[in-house]
């Protein structure tokens, strides 16, 4: 994990609060002993939740063990696709932002729940590429576009990225970022896989910002030349 995080040059790194033993008195190593606290930014998350109690319960406890006020918001619709409830989404983004949270929410690909999110105080929206470990890649490029359109923060695609060239698609698409686990996590070489994602990101944002040249019907010559003129 340690080596992932140095090969894929990312500055944050997300951690699912549910699963961590945070007591104090705890005397085992997690996996957060092993995250240097001051090269990455930690994001706690509210996975597992499947209620907006359950994610304000999580948040708390996260608050509360010291994780900061920053927080990845998850609020799952079912263990089969574990696609986010929106409804339940909303009114838990309503309360954390309220009671003073710095709330990034992953959500599902709908512009209008994105722009909903926005107005509640979400700092960015995280909408899924594809179901969550699915490595499927982004199922529906349009409704990012409609997604940048709608929202004036971050767009941050999270789920679903399975491998670099899904990445660097998220990225000339015109995300801000790519968040992602089980595609380096479950790789065969993570590492490799984890430096593959860090070019990936980086050619895609490159190519969103040159600006790619227009899809047309036919062919059309590179190197145009002007009608040669014989004397």
């Amino acid at each position: 994990m340690v080596k992932a995080h140095e090969a894929s040059g990312a500055q944050m790194v997300t951690v699912a609060v549910a699963r961590v033993n945070l007591d104090p008195a705890r005397r085992e190593k997690t996996f957060l002993d092993y995250i240097d606290r001051e090269k990455y930014t930690l994001l706690p998350n509210t996975a597992g939740a499947y209620t907006a109690e359950e994610a304000i319960r999580i948040a708390h406890l996260a608050q509360g063990a010291g994780l900061g006020i920053l927080l990845k918001l998850e609020v799952l619709g079912d263990p089969k696709t574990l696609l986010p409830d929106v409804v339940a989404l909303l009114e838990a983004t309503k309360i954390l932002v309220k009671e003073g949270f710095t709330v990034l929410p992953y959500t599902s690909d709908d512009p209008i729940v994105a722009k909903k999110l926005e107005d509640l105080g979400a700092i960015c929206v995280m909408p899924l590429a594809s179901p969550i470990g699915s490595g499927r890649g982004i199922q529906n490029r349009l409704n990012l576009k409609f997604i940048k359109e709608a929202v004036s923060c971050p767009v941050i695609v999270d789920a679903g990225v399975g491998t670099a060239s899904d990445a660097a698609i998220c990225m000339e698409l015109g995300a801000d970022g790519v968040l992602m686990n089980t595609a380096i996590a479950c790789a065969e070489d993570p590492v490799l896989m984890a430096h593959a994602m860090r070019e990936a990101v980086s050619a895609g944002r490159k190519a969103y910002l040159a600006g790619r040249i227009p899809m047309k019907d036919y062919g059309s010559a590179s190197s145009p030349q002007e009608r040669f003129v014989g004397k």
